[in-house]
């Protein structure tokens, strides 16, 4: 994974949230967030979702690497 990575792994919410958030305010894209539960996930994508950004998920073993660009 080239780029910012947010490895939001075994955090519980809304830290999460708040990471990627900050992430976003950054205006640095495209970038990675690594979770590994389906609530964060779901999470995640709400907040990406209000940025206005996009956003591509990926399934990998246990986590979820979720995309994030413009």
């Amino acid at each position: 994974m080239d780029g910012k990575v947010v490895d939001a792994r075994g955090l519980s919410c809304p830290q999460p949230v708040v990471l990627t958030q900050k992430a976003l305010k950054e205006e640095i894209t495209p970038f990675n967030v690594l979770v590994n539960s389906e609530v964060s996930k779901e999470n995640v994508l709400r907040i990406v979702n209000k940025f206005k950004m996009q956003s591509e998920v990926k399934e990998e073993g246990e986590d979820f690497i979720i995309t994030v660009s413009r």
